[in-house]
């Protein structure tokens, strides 16, 4: 008799404990615990890592010395003994029926615990010969139990857990045999049955035995890609409702977006605006003229003119009757962004009614830690009253005491650097019950997708157009490591190993002093301020020692770094901007915000050690100028990725092309780790991986909610988006 009662949804497997299995008793909840696996739906959205083909696998008979295989294995004998300098060595005998093999460890005394007589494991690594015998060196380990299907499941697992994979696989197959046909109701399925037909995916109850307990790769390959879909799915789902729901029930201002004002700002500008910040500020103004609050993402490369479409959105709101803020992550980038911004609205009146006069000048105010008690005072009143038309600062713009009249626009630079909270707190700061629109702003392009994930509630913006007289960067590789002893000597490359380009190093700082008796400027950037034991990297402080006693003898040098004090990181800032400095040693700190057009060589030591986006970023501090500019990356790359990362850097300057990139040998691990809290359901999607899945995701979740806004038609899916998304997630997106 057939089981008539409904599916089982997801939400039932998250109310059923681990401890319902069989075998499973506290110390085993325990290590399944520490897996971050509870519940039922923990354990079946736990997936492989990978699978082993029973059907490829080689045999110890036919292994050739120099080639690099996997082998399933039985373990015979197991013995450790303590070599020369006091190691631990662990030596098994393995074999398969073809024949032996020895595999050795050395300082893995636990491999004695793991590799017990008559386990299987499945080994992979490169096959040498000692005396004759076949024998592998550290080689991975898998070890998968008895085992005799074609493909098996490796699950993660790890040393603490005390968990193996074979034991995740057999309570993974107790879960699926009580919940799926034809011993258990099945699974409840979220999908519209026109999106399952249009993408032809199989069913929820395929997938889940496909990914698990497969009897191909192809099965394996078409379960994950509907696993791959439903996560996508939920998350741009819950974004385009959150998006729409702002729409239907936000009060918002309308501004006006052809006043006086930027009239005037944008008909005095000594040069044409770029058509795509033309575009930018046109999809920006579409937005003001609505009552409903802007929410929109403002990508733009490095130098591509962010700020200016930022001062006009701003001005936008002050022509209309409110007040704007931008708010910077640090005081150095708010200090800029207060210095450039008064500079280029010099001279702008707005209308005072209050007064005889039929206008007053445009009031422009700095809000950070640094700024004193008397000033504060009359910032703070002048933004109650209104007569602050624009405050920039740093999160001393969301601290208690800070009010506005009539907050009209709210622009966030470097949005990856606040929180949800931070930007939610600035929109609060005025009275009233309309909200001020929001224009997001981030320096570091984003790749297309991630931006559908990282961003999927917000519009999107693009400024991929340099303007003109930006002057293109030369970008220069030297192989060799950083870290210079006094002498200028390779401390990294003493044993031969490291690439020492010596003539490039010596090209390099011909560079840096021909530029320098041109009267140009430099930055030298280090990762650490600090020697460190640990980590061997060329840090502020030794260098800027070593560089003033050789190579820059003679010339003017100031270093900044995080542990330098406000006074002086001003006083090492202005000297530098102002022509004062020849070189400028620093960390990081100067990554964001730092602009002197002067300055036309960067110099980065140990590049190979920082990411595309920041030496990108890094970078872009030159060639704001007329003059042409150097960027030399310093690093020895001594593993493909880090070489595939620096040779990018001489390749393009094209942020969004290295975006892509990046997100191709990096992953989306520094993307997705700017992820709000509450998208964190991607357990099997990748960025990477799924570039097309993310799209059809977004589109199949704009057509679904735009036909449907509240989801009658799909409870299923309703239900995962509550399971997926508890309150305390729900209330950190809607905050956004």
């Amino acid at each position: 008799m057939s089981d008539e009662r409904p599916p089982v949804d997801l939400g039932r497997l998250a109310d059923l404990s681990v401890k319902e299995l069989k075998g499973v008793g506290d110390k085993k909840a325990k290590g399944l615990a520490k897996a971050e696996i509870d519940t039922l739906l923990d354990l079946v959205t736990h997936y492989p890592r990978k699978y082993l083909d029973r059907t490829k696998e080689a045999r110890i008979a036919e292994l050739m010395e120099g080639e690099e295989a996997s082998v399933l294995v039985t373990v015979d004998t197991t013995s450790a003994r303590r070599v020369r300098g006091g190691k631990s060595m662990v030596t098994s005998t393995v074999s398969d029926g073809s024949g032996s093999l020895k595999i050795t460890f050395f300082n893995q005394p636990w491999r004695e615990r793991q590799l017990t007589a008559g386990r299987q494991a499945m080994i992979y690594g490169k096959v040498g010969l000692y005396r004759g015998q076949r024998q592998m060196v550290s080689p991975v380990i898998d070890l998968v139990g008895d085992k005799t299907g074609r493909i098996i499941p490796v699950y993660p697992q790890s040393e603490k857990s005390g968990l193996h994979s074979w034991d995740i696989a057999e309570w993974v197959a107790e879960t699926l045999r009580r919940t799926l046909p034809p011993t258990g109701r099945g699974l409840a399925d979220p999908l519209p049955p026109y999106l399952l037909d249009e993408h032809d995916f199989i069913t929820r109850d395929a997938a889940f035995c496909g990914i698990h307990q497969p009897e191909s790769m192809a099965e394996v390959s078409e379960a994950r890609r509907r696993l791959v879909f439903d996560e996508l799915f939920r998350l741009q789902v819950a974004l385009v409702l959150r998006k729409r729901a702002i729409e239907r029930t936000a009060v918002g201002l309308r501004h006006i977006v052809d006043g006086p004002l930027l009239n005037s700002f944008t008909g005095q500008l000594p040069f044409a605006l770029t058509g795509a910040q033309q575009k930018a500020i046109g999809e920006i103004s579409a937005d003001l003229v609505r009552q409903i609050p802007m929410h929109r993402l403002l990508q733009g490369d490095v130098g591509a003119g962010k700020t200016l479409v930022a001062v006009a959105t701003m001005l936008a709101a002050v022509d209309s009757g409110h007040q704007a803020a931008m708010m910077a992550p640090t005081e150095v980038l708010a200090e800029q962004h207060y210095s450039s911004i008064r500079e280029l609205l010099s001279g702008l009146s707005v209308e005072d009614t209050t007064s005889l006069f039929a206008d007053r000048p445009l009031r422009i105010e700095l809000l950070s830690n640094r700024v004193g008690t008397a000033d504060r005072k009359r910032i703070l009143s002048g933004l109650i009253t209104g007569d602050v038309d624009i405050a920039i600062g740093t999160h001393a713009l969301i601290q208690e005491n800070v009010m506005f009249s009539s907050l009209g626009v709210v622009v966030v630079d470097e949005q990856h650097r606040f929180g949800v909270e931070q930007r939610a707190a600035l929109r609060d700061r005025s009275y009233g019950d309309a909200s001020p629109d929001v224009l997001v702003m981030t320096a570091t392009p984003i790749p297309r997708t991630a931006a559908m994930t990282v961003y999927g509630d917000l519009d999107v913006s693009v400024l991929d157009e340099l303007p003109p007289g930006r002057t293109p960067i030369k970008t220069m590789w030297v192989r060799a490591p950083g870290r210079l002893d006094q002498t200028g000597t390779s401390i990294d490359s003493a044993d031969g190993e490291l690439p020492l380009d010596l003539a490039g190093l010596e090209q390099m700082w011909d560079d840096v002093r021909s530029e320098i008796s041109e009267g140009r400027q430099v930055y030298v950037v280090c990762p650490l301020i600090d020697e460190s034991e640990k980590i061997e990297v060329a840090s502020a402080e030794s260098t800027f020692d070593w560089l003033r006693s050789s190579e820059l003898d003679g010339l003017r040098v100031g270093l900044l770094h995080g542990r330098v004090s406000p006074a002086e990181k001003d006083e090492t800032m202005e000297m530098f901007r102002t022509g004062h400095l020849d070189v400028l040693v620093a960390t990081t700190v100067i990554e964001v915000g730092v602009d002197v057009p002067n300055a036309t060589v960067m110099v980065i030591l140990d590049a190979d050690r920082f990411g595309i986006a920041q030496l990108h970023q890094l970078r872009g501090r030159v060639g704001r100028g007329s003059h042409a500019s150097t960027c030399w990356l310093v690093g020895a790359a001594v593993t493909p990725e880090s070489e595939a990362r620096l040779q990018a850097l001489v390749d393009s300057t094209d942020g969004f092309e290295l975006a892509e990139i990046d997100l191709d040998l990096r992953g989306e691990g520094t993307i997705m780790g700017e992820r709000q809290k509450g998208r964190n359901d991607l357990k099997l999607a990748s960025l990477r991986r799924d570039r097309e899945a993310v799209a059809a995701a977004r589109r199949a979740a704009i057509q679904l909610v735009d036909a449907d806004p509240g989801l009658e038609t799909v409870p299923e899916l309703s239900r995962e988006l509550e399971l997926f998304l508890n309150p305390e997630d729900a209330e950190f997106l809607l905050k956004g």
